[in-house]
């Protein structure tokens, strides 16, 4: 965290500043062979390429944390004895460690290339954009760190903390703190990005910081117990705006806005934006290899297929793996964009090679990725029945015909889209509503509510004439599913009406199908008859999380152990942070 690795962190913000590369024209670096503190960051290229590597290094070692808290806690992603799938997660576990020590990076390395920017003699308007995306990213991981650990230090200036060799004895903020000082950074990073109307180009503008501001106003509105109505005020009048005024659009199609060659569409407002190369190695994605199956591509990478979208996902979509695919009733095109079940087929994976089919991967020897042959054992294990299909991008094929360069061994370039409008669209909505049980007819929420349906199912939903918060918080999770989002809905909630965050937890179907669904899967391959025999499953006996352990960690993950040893201040109470020292 800020405590023992700070300096590290300082150190590898500006190394990585000058060594990294890219594959892409948006993460090019410049062509000189070495730089310093004193030949860098002199003209516009180069601080451009200065905040570039804001857009994926330091996040790496967030990328399991961001799933396992993000979806395994909120019910939506099965992972066997997993301690967030239990609620036992403390201060020990690795992915918790990586975590913090992740976002930690991100403030340390904003702050780093902020400072260094600053100081620059080049064109102001150049030098104000690259300060305010790398502001927003700084907001971005405070945010993160707010909800995730509640209570955190705020550390603005990492420079000024090493020299004053406190960093190891300062104090947790209050959440309150925390979100106001979140809602400083990105009020000035709007006043120095550019508004970029319909922007495609992938960068962090004006409308990407006030989308953002949005999202942080609502999450706030209850952390002192009730809501506060001028917070969600606040939320819904920067949320119209982006939405009004931004020139950003829904994709047409769902799944589009998760493939390859849409890494920088118009819909996404701040993306992950990674490099296939992996120079260094912490700028490229590798969440395929964590929630693919074994063979799903030929580097021999993907280890995934012990896990899978949990039972109660499959039921919010209102399907079941357990579900005749010929009869199953599937009309959310959200569905099959999200998890892999028994029939689907894919025309954007394995392209070379006819696309793909999610049966035909088990039980054909001969069907491997890239038009090659993959006989070693494939059965189909997921203790649910389902596969992920967001954050994959197929084989190495698909990757060269999208990107124009190779994948690798945990190494490819499919950028992961953290804040999108549709999210922005439900953002609106909640904040137009008073938590559980209310209802509005506000007519933008109602047409942003319609417009994220519709879309999900085309011309087979009928518009809403009033919408309930229940409503908007499903639609959240169908949207916004295995995005690493939805346990945050849940801590947003669970500042105001904990009980309400309990209940939907506790009934959800959290636990695996027991007894051989492969054989049943099998068998409908090979003979097209789907029978499912009384030895296969839900398990209703396994695990439901307590209500004091869920209610626990929705008001704090465990402080990772070794932090608290390096500053014990972080067991103690929080005080208050004058944010009037705050300057930029």
């Amino acid at each position: 965290m800020i405590m023992k690795n700070t300096i590290k962190y300082i150190i590898v913000a500006v190394i990585a500043a000058f060594t990294a590369s890219s594959c892409e024209k948006f993460l090019d670096r410049p062509s000189e062979d070495s730089y310093n503190e004193s030949n860098f960051y002199q003209d516009e290229n180069q601080c451009i390429q200065g905040v570039n590597y804001l857009y994926n290094s330091p996040w790496y070692d967030f990328i399991r944390g961001f799933y396992r808290v993000g979806e395994c806690f909120s019910g939506n992603y099965y992972m066997g004895n997993s301690p967030y799938l239990q609620f036992t997660v403390n201060g020990s576990d690795k992915e918790l460690r990586d975590m913090s020590s992740s976002l930690w990076a991100v403030n340390s390395h904003s702050s780093v290339v902020y400072n260094r920017i600053k100081k620059s003699d080049i064109d102001p308007a150049v030098k104000n954009m690259c300060m305010g995306e790398a502001l927003t990213w700084k907001a971005f991981a405070n945010f993160f760190l707010v909800r995730s650990f509640g209570e955190v230090p705020i550390i603005h200036d990492i420079s000024a903390e090493l020299a004053t060799g406190t960093y190891n004895e300062v104090y947790k903020a209050t959440k309150e703190n925390v979100y106001d000082y979140t809602i400083m950074l990105l009020k000035e990073a709007m006043n120095l990005l550019p508004k970029k109307v319909a922007n495609k180009d992938g960068r962090i503008d004006f409308y990407s910081a006030e989308a953002l501001l949005a999202k942080v106003y609502l999450q706030k509105a209850g952390v002192s117990g009730t809501l506060n109505q001028a917070d969600l005020d606040e939320a819904a009048k920067y949320a119209k705006d982006v939405i009004e005024n931004s020139g950003r659009e829904l994709l047409e199609n769902y799944s589009d806005i998760f493939r390859l060659q849409n890494n920088k569409n118009i819909e996404c407002l701040i993306s992950w934006h990674w490099d296939a190369s992996a120079q260094p190695w912490t700028a490229q994605n590798s969440f395929q290899s964590d929630l693919g199956m074994n063979g799903f591509d030929e580097f021999g990478d993907v280890w995934g297929q012990w896990n899978g979208p949990s039972v109660a996902l499959q039921e919010q979509f209102g399907v079941s793996a357990l579900m005749d695919p010929a009869t199953r009733s599937d009309v959310d095109t959200r569905r099959k964009a999200t998890m892999m079940l028994a029939g689907d087929k894919y025309d954007y994976f394995w392209t070379t090679n006819g696309g793909f089919d999610y049966l035909r991967f088990f039980y054909d020897d001969n069907y491997g990725p890239s038009g090659t042959t993959n006989a070693s054992d494939k059965s189909m294990n997921s203790p649910t029945g389902a596969a992920c299909v967001k954050f994959l991008y197929g084989d190495g094929n698909d990757h060269m015909a999208a990107l124009g360069v190779s994948a690798g061994r945990m190494a490819y370039g499919l950028s992961t889209h953290i804040l999108r409008l549709a999210d922005i669209y439900l953002v609106y909505c909640e904040a137009k509503l008073k938590g559980p049980g209310s209802s509005t007819t506000d007519q933008l929420a109602l047409d942003c509510y319609n417009a994220v349906r519709n879309r999900a199912i085309p011309g087979a939903v009928s518009a809403k004439t009033s919408i309930t918060f229940e409503e908007v918080f499903k639609e959240r999770n169908l949207e916004l599913a295995l995005e690493g989002d939805r346990w945050y809905d849940y801590v947003r909630v669970g500042y105001y009406n904990p009980d309400f965050a309990v209940a939907d937890i506790q009934a959800q179907k959290r636990n695996a199908i027991l007894g051989s669904l492969n054989d049943v899967y099998k068998a409908y391959y090979e003979n097209g008859v789907w029978s499912v025999p009384e030895s296969v499953y839900y398990n209703t006996e396994e695990f439901t999380p307590s209500a004091d352990a869920i209610k626990s960690k929705l008001a704090a993950l465990p402080f990772p152990s070794e932090d608290v040893v390096y500053n014990p201040n972080l067991g103690a109470e929080a005080k208050e942070f004058d944010l009037s020292t705050i300057t930029f």
